[in-house]
């Protein structure tokens, strides 16, 4: 069947195509449809340093088949001194062909741009949402990962995308605690006082969120893929999390006063948005209130970070201590840590070896245009 492939600019049908092509899948959960479309609005902070192109494909009856964005993220290349282009937001149906033009459409505008890699899916960069499930597709995603059907790697195999690097997501079942001996470490690291483990201070959030800034862009300027976060888009994260945030969800390490490592947890919100079909309406707006209240029984560790001078001394078990405690205040069965690189091998090891285990694996993809 021919597809025909062309811009879309109307964020709307964009945002509200994978709720079309995955109704009846019992484990995707997308974001609310307003939430993707203020993402891809050009006010938002990632667009003042990026730049986008929406395509949709069409069957010949005139149904949306798949949609897909190119993305150059300018920062990105200015920081890695590449010529990068990305692919995100891609959902299609289970069609070579459909799949193929939409690829085709999104590289030959990158190439126009200069561009000689095309990197994904990212959603639109690797402070967000970014991977492409492979392994663990019988289970939910959680907040802020993505789920995807299997075919999706076929379809990027076959247009000529091979594996850069996979991350991995790990579980972790709250009852276990932290085994005795690595108690004992993080017990050790607090010996001679001059390191607190202290929530954050809801009230002055915006003061909390600079400090989660420093640590970020200084714990993971050497990591595989990382963009620092520009002040605009801390303050628009800011203004995402305040309504979200309790004390139980941020918290900080400080050596003296310097703060030297944070971890952000944050609720299975997926959980109570899963029944929304990503709108609220009057007629679900109790479901999601009885959810949030009665079925959240698990979370997300979203990051952990330790500024380079302060490793080796603990923190991160530290941190890793503290979140199962928070866990386990705030009723949480397990929890899951994501995303890791598969290479980094430090903080792998430490998951492991604290009862993790990996149960989800995500795929970023490359291919030279």
């Amino acid at each position: 069947m021919p597809f025909i492939v062309r811009e879309n600019t109307d964020l709307e049908s964009f945002a509200a195509f994978p709720y079309a092509l995955y109704a009846e899948s019992p484990y995707w959960t997308g974001e609310l449809k307003k939430d993707v479309m203020k993402l891809l609005s050009p006010s938002h902070p990632f667009w003042f340093h990026a730049e986008r192109k929406l395509f949709s494909a069409y069957s010949s009856d005139g149904k949306m088949a798949g949609r897909i964005a190119a993305i150059i993220n300018h920062n990105h290349n200015s920081f890695h001194d590449e010529k990068c282009g990305f692919f995100g937001f891609f959902d299609c149906i289970n069609d070579e062909q459909a799949a193929g033009a939409l690829f085709k459409a999104a590289e030959d505008w990158l190439r126009e741009k200069g561009m000689d890699i095309v990197r994904g899916p990212a959603n639109p960069s690797s402070n967000e949402t970014w991977g492409m499930l492979l392994e663990g597709f019988d289970s939910p995603n959680v907040i802020m990962m993505p789920y995807n059907f299997p075919y999706y790697n076929e379809l990027a195999k076959k247009a000529g995308y091979e594996k850069e690097k996979d991350l991995f997501a790990f579980k972790f079942i709250t009852s276990g605690g932290l085994p005795e001996r690595f108690e004992k470490i993080a017990q050790r690291a607090m010996r001679d006082g001059t390191v607190k483990v202290y929530l954050a201070d809801i009230k002055n959030i915006d003061r909390e969120l600079e400090k989660v800034k420093e640590i970020y862009n200084k714990a993971w300027e050497k990591n595989w893929g990382f963009v620092p976060m520009t002040q605009a888009e801390i303050e628009r994260m800011a203004q995402d999390l305040k309504p979200l945030l309790k004390p139980q969800y941020l918290f900080f390490a400080g050596v003296k006063e310097d703060p030297a490592a944070f971890c952000l947890i944050l609720p299975d919100f997926n959980i109570p948005l899963r029944p929304l079909k990503g709108s609220f309406t009057p007629f679900n707006l109790p479901v999601f209130l009885w959810k949030m209240l009665f079925s959240i029984k698990s979370g997300r560790m979203l990051a952990l970070g330790v500024k380079s001078e302060y490793r080796n001394r603990g923190l991160e078990l530290l941190m890793i201590k503290k979140s199962i405690e928070c866990a386990k205040e705030l009723g949480w069965d397990w929890g899951e840590l994501s995303w890791t690189l598969e290479d980094n091998d430090k903080i792998n090891s430490v998951i492991k070896a604290v009862g993790g285990f990996v149960y989800k694996k995500y795929r970023i993809y490359r291919k030279k245009i």
